[in-house]
């Protein structure tokens, strides 16, 4: 069966010195280059940084079970004052990846469950999955993160204590342009 993956993308795995027998374990450490569109619209993984893959690979009666954990930095910006985030996320994954003549692969579609395609397994969607899915939909610089002010915009841990905006009632706004005028 030929194969169009290419075994030296940093995320196709080889598994042909893996043992296809039950049981079998391989551990793998490596540092690869993070894809793009590695994360949603505030915070997400640079493209070309560093993920540290610490994997093991183990043989299964019906494929290669990869489990393990992706470390990788984080760049983006607060959702309550934008101010940039700089931190660093390890994810665990977890993913069979089925042998092209097992019964799982034979019983479920081509969507359900990753597959090898030769002795190659391909990483990135299982990585993108788990990253994506684990990164805040709305991240915070810290927990109590007060924000910005909604009348001048301005980062709350910038402003005085005291700080306020004089809240005039539209109603009222004639009479003080008149005393505005007399001052």
């Amino acid at each position: 069966m030929s194969t169009h993956l290419d075994a030296r993308a940093p995320l196709v795995l080889d598994t042909r010195e893996l043992p296809r027998s039950p049981g079998a374990m391989r551990e793998l450490r490596r540092t690869v280059p993070a894809p793009v569109d590695l994360g949603v619209e505030l915070i997400g993984v640079p493209t070309g940084s560093e993920l540290t893959l610490e994997l093991r690979l183990q043989s299964v009666s019906e494929g290669v079970l990869v489990s393990g954990t992706v470390t990788a930095q984080l760049e983006g910006e607060c959702g309550r004052c934008l101010r940039p985030i700089n931190t660093t996320t390890a994810v665990y994954l977890s993913e069979l990846f089925a042998y092209p003549d097992s019964t799982t692969a034979e019983t479920t579609d081509e969507d359900e469950v990753s597959r090898l395609e030769g002795d190659l397994l391909d990483l990135e969607p299982t990585l993108r999955d788990t990253v994506v899915l684990a990164l805040p939909t709305n991240p915070v610089c810290r927990e109590d993160c007060p924000g910005l002010c909604s009348e001048c915009g301005v980062p709350w841990d910038d402003l005085p204590d005291d700080h306020s905006h004089e809240a005039v009632d539209p109603r009222w706004a004639a009479l003080g342009k008149i005393k505005a005028s007399e001052e």
